[in-house]
């Protein structure tokens, strides 16, 4: 006896295709930017989540695409890098003062010993002229680091060298051009090992 036929227009019976299984955590990735050659800041913002495989990545409200704008402007961290230049300042200018032997002494009267007021007066005003050259300087670096890096679309060593020899530049030329040129070179040097120890 013949088998029922199939009704009209159905697809024949046949097996169902499986789904897909979820990707698998790449761990390997994973730690070659935590503990391998790839580790660092900059690598870390540049490793895209999908990649790695596994996580979950959740939409963003608006809000949170308004603070992440804010974070990566230009603006907010020349901000961030002068209070923490000034931070940084502050507290190597104090500890330079406290090392020092000559704090609080009046050059009039060398032999007269100095009053606590004193000594803690001249710690003060080291620790602040050192505070406002620290902001200055972080502010300078990290607003022009930005601006490279905005205007060239990489993020690399370059930006660093570049920004470094802008600032070194701009602060050495008020003493001369030579000064300038030696600030530029130093600041770049200097820029380029960092970057490199930080990478």
């Amino acid at each position: 006896m013949a088998a029922a036929s199939s009704p009209a227009g159905s697809a024949p019976a046949g097996p169902r295709p499986e789904a897909a299984a979820p990707a698998q955590l790449q761990y390997s990735l994973l730690l070659e930017h935590l503990v391998g050659e790839r580790r660092g800041p900059r690598q870390a913002r540049a490793l895209d989540p999908a990649a790695l495989g596994g996580i979950p990545a959740p939409p963003r409200s608006e809000e949170q695409k308004l603070i992440e704008r804010v974070m990566e402007s230009c603006g907010f961290k020349a901000a961030l890098a002068c209070v923490g230049g000034f931070v940084l300042g502050g507290a190597f200018g104090v500890f330079t003062a406290g090392i020092d032997t000559n704090v609080g002494f009046d050059p009039k009267d060398p032999y007269r010993t100095p009053t606590a007021k004193e000594v803690l007066k001249d710690m003060g005003q080291r620790g602040m002229s050192y505070a406002k050259n620290f902001a200055i300087v972080g502010a300078m670096f990290s607003c022009t680091e930005c601006l490279v890096e905005s205007y060239r679309g990489k993020s690399d060593w370059k930006n660093s060298v570049v920004s470094g020899c802008i600032t070194g530049g701009a602060i050495g030329f008020r003493a001369g051009l030579k000064a300038g040129a030696i600030g530029c070179g130093g600041f770049a040097a200097f820029s380029a090992v960092i970057d490199y120890y930080l990478r």
